[in-house]
């Protein structure tokens, strides 16, 4: 059993048990001077690489077929329906089937061709869905999973997609996905083919954005779901690129830890927030270890270590007249229910007075800390800085961290 994030579990022999069990052990029972010991070890495979030399891999024990979703979480903004594709993978051969899906009270799904035929082991075909959203999101909330489960739906999903596969009159409806690193062990891990669906009352302004890549996140893929056009800047783009046609500019997580042109176009992202652009800047780190060097923002601030690791921690208004609070959506304190994982980290301390503090918030008898989001206005556009950790709300679906990031891409322009 587990609640926001923490697990009870009564059997103190399945704790650390992995996801997936090795699909066949041997035991081995040893005797050393009468004291009896029983030892098991998983079956592995090794095979021999051109490269690598002896490779060792899990034994795999996989249904007939798996079936994998695009997305782990589909978010609905408005009454059009959205294009689902689900690839159905063989793992044997001379394999025909057919696909079936479920989406629960007030959703309906559409297949155009559930039949399939996959003549050979490893063969692939994807299969097209449309799936249509409920008249209205509800505002239901569901309890969030953990953060050790964010591979599956969030918090507020309105409904669970779930496939199966219909083979020799039998169902299957696993998903698979490999876990390949030079530095970890290989892996894969077969779960329940599912995922979140989400209705979101929001309102959108402005189309196109641009997102400059930092350390790596799903914020992208989350703002395309809500219809923005959404281009990954590379770095000769932010050199020489016409930014001004970009509605905002967005960063990506820790990008000037990890990019160091950053530092060297921040004339040419002053000019694009002085002639009416957005720019907006989510966390970076700075740390003894690895001090940030560049300079970020048309004002001083500093970086701090203050996060909020409470998802709970209650989030109080300091601008509620601010702009980035009511337009296009007003943003109350349920746009905070359903939050995962945490509140924020690296939040801003020692602003400029230039910038405006929106929120205060703080873990139980902790500091409170007024930092998670500052903005200013800068020419015709503005500058936000924010720890709020949109990188892990938006991918998993929370409707109020859609609802609060629209708003600050949709800052409106100042009368400079």
């Amino acid at each position: 059993e587990h609640s926001n994030g923490l697990y009870t579990v009564p059997d103190v022999r399945m704790r650390g048990v992995p996801e997936n069990e090795p699909a066949c052990k041997v035991m081995f029972n040893i005797s050393i001077q009468g004291f009896e010991l029983q030892v098991s070890r998983p079956v592995i495979y090794k095979y021999t690489d051109p490269v690598k030399g002896e490779v060792y891999r899990p034994l795999e024990i996989l249904p007939p077929a798996t079936v994998n979703m695009n997305e782990k979480v589909f978010v609905f903004s408005g009454t059009q329906p959205k294009k689902i594709n689900l690839t159905i993978k063989a793992h044997m051969t001379g394999l025909t089937g057919k696909l079936e899906l479920d989406a629960g009270k007030g959703w309906t799904v559409e297949i155009k061709q559930p039949e399939f035929r996959l003549t050979n082991k490893g063969d692939e075909v994807t299969i097209e869905a449309i799936v249509t959203g409920p008249a209205s999101s509800g505002r239901t909330v569901y309890p969030p999973l953990s953060a050790l489960e964010k591979d599956f739906p969030a918090a507020d999903a309105e409904g669970q997609l779930h496939a199966r596969l219909l083979i020799d009159g039998r169902y299957y409806d696993k998903s698979l996905r490999h876990i390949e690193y030079d530095h970890i062990p290989y892996q894969f891990l077969l779960s329940d083919s599912r995922a979140g669906l989400v209705k979101v009352d929001i309102k959108t302004k402005g189309l196109h954005i641009a997102y400059i890549p930092g350390a790596g996140d799903d914020v992208p893929a989350a703002l395309r779901q809500v219809g923005y056009r959404v281009t990954e800047l590379t770095d000769e783009q932010l050199s020489n690129a016409d930014l001004s046609v970009y509605d905002a500019i967005i960063t990506g997580v820790r990008a000037y830890n990890t990019n160091e042109r950053l530092s060297l176009i921040q004339d040419r992202l002053l000019d694009y927030m002085k002639n009416g652009g957005n720019l907006i800047v989510q966390y970076n780190t700075n740390s003894r270890v690895g001090p940030l060097q560049a300079k970020i923002g048309p004002y001083p601030f500093t970086i701090s270590r203050d996060r909020v690791t409470d998802e709970r921690a209650e989030v109080r208004f300091l601008e509620p007249s601010h702009a980035v609070l009511n337009t296009p959506n007003k943003i109350t304190s349920s746009d905070f229910e359903g939050w995962v994982q945490e509140r924020g980290i690296y939040f801003a301390t020692e602003p400029d007075p230039r910038y405006r503090k929106i929120f205060s918030i703080n873990d139980p008898n902790d500091k409170i800390s007024e930092g998670s989001l500052i903005i200013a206005p800068y020419g015709k556009g503005n500058f936000v800085y924010t720890g709020l950790a949109f990188f892990r709300e938006l991918p998993a679906g929370v409707p109020g961290a859609y609802r609060l990031f629209v708003n600050m891409i949709s800052l409106p322009k100042n009368k400079k």
